[in-house]
């Protein structure tokens, strides 16, 4: 079976890596494209994960992001037509289902922030399944045409299945020049060039990361998405790693995480890390359950973040991959009926 995944942003290569090896370990032949966007083309090389890189982000404007778009679907187009894979598999791409539906190609779609309303418009439609977290509910799907047995609920947490194939790496530590016995903080900014966090305030993000590099016992890494924000670190008193870093290893070795974005949040959740949302949009079901549940917490005002060291208690258990690699290879089994 001849498997295509599409990565797109920073985190998608920690989420497919053990995917990636567990569909190799099924005897798939698997075929990685890349978007040029934020670290993922480094994660990619540093994880020695061969790819096709095809295409770059946009940029901020609504303009730059169609264009970006347009140019990057044409050649995918062409490129799936080409290969003719037997199932393709993104996560949040809203380049892939375009080109899997025109090469004829099943495509499965995963995401877990239901409110990214462009995209799902889309990519909903296109898509041959659609997998979610179990915490965003049916009818918030339906009006994008995300409806069974297309829309798949899975229990749980992307993070909690992937990162359970993830071998936490003690080096990163060194790597950034840390100390275990001190306290360590990360960080990681707004996703400034996203639509869906047009107009948020960074403020508060700023106001925080202030706040803690004002701490002498807080060693504070920080984990710039763009060139515009690494610039704006370096040479300031926070750690800014030079090259792309392992993150859940980092996450795991830390005692906070303050994150405005999504993915790092929920590992650290996933992990038992304490973490804090500044994010200014609208909270996705996904995160509201967590809040729920005191495994993340809303960030209303710097002094919000508690500067203590963590317990090291066993980590929370974490769930099978097997159950979502079956949940993706479902699509293809229609016209595939052997596997």
């Amino acid at each position: 079976m001849r498997v295509w995944i599409d990565i797109t942003n920073s985190p998608h290569v920690v989420i497919f890596r053990p995917l990636i090896a567990r569909l190799r370990a099924r005897g798939c032949e698997v075929t990685v494209t890349a978007r040029e966007f934020a670290q993922t083309i480094g994660l990619l090389e540093r994880f020695g994960i061969e790819h096709v890189s095809v295409g770059a982000h946009g940029g901020g404007s609504r303009a730059g992001k169609a264009r970006a778009m347009a140019d990057r679907s044409a050649a995918l187009v062409r490129f799936a037509r080409r290969e003719r894979f037997d199932l393709a598999v993104a996560h949040g791409s809203t380049d892939q289902p375009l080109a899997a539906r025109a090469a004829g190609t099943p495509q499965v779609t995963m995401f877990d922030y239901e409110y990214a309303t462009v995209m799902h418009h889309w990519n909903g439609r296109l898509a041959t399944r659609v997998l979610v977290p179990s915490a965003i509910p049916e009818e918030a799907l339906a009006p994008y045409g995300m409806r069974p047995p297309k829309l798949v609920r899975y229990p749980g947490l992307k993070e909690e299945y992937y990162l359970a194939d993830h071998a936490l790496d003690d080096g990163v530590l060194g790597e950034l020049g840390l100390d275990p016995t001190r306290l360590i903080a990360v960080m990681r900014p707004p996703p400034e060039v996203t639509l869906y966090h047009r107009g948020a305030s960074t403020d508060l993000f700023a106001a925080t990361l202030e706040r803690l590099l004002a701490a002498p016992e807080v060693q504070t890494v920080v984990l710039p998405r763009t060139d515009e924000q690494r610039a704006a670190l370096v040479g300031g008193a926070a750690i800014v790693p030079g090259r792309p870093i392992d993150g859940p290893s980092l996450v795991a070795a830390s005692d906070l995480v303050v994150s405005a974005g999504g993915t790092m949040n929920r590992e650290a959740a996933a992990l038992g890390v304490p973490a804090y949302t500044p994010f200014a949009a609208r909270l996705g079901a996904v995160d509201r359950s967590l809040i729920a549940e005191g495994r993340l917490r809303r960030l209303e005002d710097p002094a919000d973040v508690v500067l203590e060291r963590r317990r090291r208690d066993a980590p929370p258990p974490l769930r099978d991959p097997e159950v979502l690699l079956d949940l993706i290879l479902g699509a293809a089994r229609s016209t595939l009926p052997h596997l």
